[in-house]
């Protein structure tokens, strides 16, 4: 190749950046309105999907949760329309395609369509290797890979007819740095984000922006319903000790808040937390120190296989003398504001 082509390939190049980098800027500033707009969110009943919901509302769009528990979304409806919002509820389990059909003629049926979609519905299975089934990495894809997709895939028609939408694709710190004891969450995870990734390379054409969101540790107070294996107690203990610490956790309040900040700019991705986003480029550029750093940790600190082995405990079901503790108590107090207790629960 000579040297005018080459020339001439590099000038190309760099006006196709400029022109990346132009349109990026334009959709920051003019941004998206959501005012009326349609915010399909699922796993909105309750942790950071109902704070979320709260946060849309604010914003004047009309509202529709789903999640798998009736009672969950009676009272999440009830928090939202004492807030003043527009919602509607479904109860739908986002594994089942024949389900999110369902889900999306209900909401057509009342709002007309869906404008925004927020893919939050997720589930965590904490344990060592040892201790994981084949069962609980179909159940961890088929929520956090196959669910997204099959909602993904009920909305685009309309959006792509009106050439305008958002989609949020809620994954985690854990789709991008795999962590000990959480391998069907991280597994599943890295899915997701390579899904959301490529999905919005196929559809910023068609004029709808997909947003990928790695949180970090949050506040959200979901542990109490996460599933714990092998000594579920410490299992449990660490979690939600980690989870409520607020040198290493964000509440789910300003969580929410910059999701739909980067929703409404049309962010390729957001990273939520300092310790996130320095865990992200510390894998990037030493990825082996990283495993082995992980691994250290896993041998060392982590618990070992044993306890109820295979069998899940919900965190509730995991109580200790260190958690619930004053250790744990904002996501304690996280778990009453966000609708994680069930009605016949007391608050911890």
């Amino acid at each position: 190749m000579n040297s005018k082509n080459t020339t001439n390939i590099l000038g190309l190049a760099a006006v196709a950046a400029g022109a990346c980098v132009a349109g990026s800027l334009l959709r920051r500033s003019f941004g998206y309105d959501f005012k009326d707009k349609v915010v399909l969110i699922t796993g909105g009943s309750r942790g950071l999907g109902l704070v979320m919901a709260r946060e849309f509302a604010t914003e004047g769009a009309r509202l529709a949760i789903c999640a798998r528990d009736e009672d969950e979304l009676a009272r999440a409806r009830m928090d939202l329309e004492s807030r003043g919002a527009k919602v509607m509820t479904h109860q739908c389990d986002v594994t089942s395609r024949s389900e999110v059909t369902e889900l999306l003629a209900a909401v057509h049926d009342r709002f007309g369509g869906v404008d925004v979609l927020v893919n939050n519905a997720g589930i965590i299975q904490m344990g060592p290797l040892e201790v994981m089934t084949h069962a609980d990495f179909e159940n961890a894809m088929n929520t956090h890979f196959w669910g997204p997709l099959n909602v993904m895939m009920a909305v685009l028609p309309r959006m792509r007819a009106k050439k305008s939408g958002r989609i949020v694709n809620i994954s985690s710190i854990g789709g991008k740095v795999s962590v000990p004891h959480l391998v069907p969450y991280c597994a599943s995870k890295f899915a997701l984000t390579g899904l959301s990734r490529g999905m919005r390379t196929e559809l910023l054409k068609d004029g709808i922006s997909v947003t990928t969101v790695c949180p970090g540790l949050m506040r959200t107070g979901s542990p109490r319903n996460a599933g714990f294996k092998g000594k579920h107690r410490y299992e449990y203990a660490w979690f939600s000790i980690s989870d409520a610490s607020p040198i290493v956790s964000v509440s789910a309040e300003r969580a929410a808040r910059q999701i739909v900040s980067a929703c409404r700019s049309g962010r390729a991705e957001l990273v939520i937390s300092v310790p996130a986003k320095v865990a992200v480029l510390f894998d990037t550029l030493f990825p082996e120190l990283t495993s082995d750093a992980f691994g250290l940790a896993n041998r060392l600190l982590l618990p070992e296989p044993g306890g109820i082995g295979t069998r899940e405990a919900k965190g509730k079901e995991s109580s200790s003398a260190w958690s619930p503790s004053v250790l744990t108590t904002l996501n304690e107090r996280a778990a009453v504001r966000n609708n994680e207790l069930q009605a016949h629960e007391s608050h911890p």
